[in-house]
């Protein structure tokens, strides 16, 4: 059985190589973790010598397969409670993450599998993030920043690269949801300002850092 300790090191390891594809590092572990670099290298030291991480002083960690099989677990019972907390019990996706932190370290698989058949097998949290299956299979993503749409392009809104609560409320105060449809009428080419009407109505401007952190696929 694995702490939750443990547990939050091998969700913040994986979620680290995704980012990167490369061994995760002592010092981008303690960033994500708000930990000494000191205390990151004695925790991985310790988790290593149960099989799940390899540890490479010069060149970072990585999630061995049991490792992996944990931190994806981790992920898919954060993401089906907060489909949960969303669908639920009406709370707004930007004060869910938080909650789920706590209830993802649950350990009861078969509360999980009850969870995710009650929800009818989503694929996909309130962020639109992927949830993993029961083997810790994720559907595959066609997603693409906005960012990197032309003018004319059509798409559709499903997920978000930022998961702050500003970032999130920003977009509920100019009533973006997912699921929206988003034409790209304009790109400033300046400073790649965008401007977008949505769902056939109202034109929005955003800015660069907005539209590279809204995850769209194309219609």
């Amino acid at each position: 059985m694995t702490s939750s300790a443990e547990e939050n090191y091998l969700k913040a390891i994986y979620k680290l190589h995704e980012k990167s594809g490369n061994m995760v590092t002592t010092s981008a572990l303690a960033e994500t973790l708000k930990v000494s670099a000191a205390s990151v290298t004695d925790f991985i030291k310790k988790i290593a010598s149960k099989k799940l991480v390899s540890y490479e002083k010069s060149k970072g960690v990585k999630l061995t397969d049991k490792g992996r099989l944990i931190a994806v677990n981790i992920i898919r019972k954060h993401r089906l409670w907060e489909v949960w907390l969303v669908n639920k019990l009406e709370f707004k996706w930007d004060e869910v993450h938080e909650i789920a932190e706590q209830l993802e370290h649950i350990i009861s698989d078969d509360l999980v599998d009850h969870l995710d058949k009650h929800l009818g097998y989503p694929t996909a949290d309130p962020h639109g993030d992927l949830i993993p299956d029961s083997k810790g299979r994720f559907a595959k993503s066609n997603s693409k920043p906005l960012l990197e749409c032309v003018k004319g392009e059509k798409v559709k809104f499903i997920g978000v690269a930022d998961h702050s609560n500003n970032f999130l409320q920003y977009l509920t105060k100019n009533n973006l949801s997912l699921g929206d449809e988003i034409m790209v009428e304009a790109v400033e080419e300046f400073d790649n300002t965008f401007t977008v009407r949505v769902n056939r109505k109202e034109n929005k401007i955003f800015s660069k850092e907005v539209v590279k952190n809204l995850l769209v696929a194309v219609v």
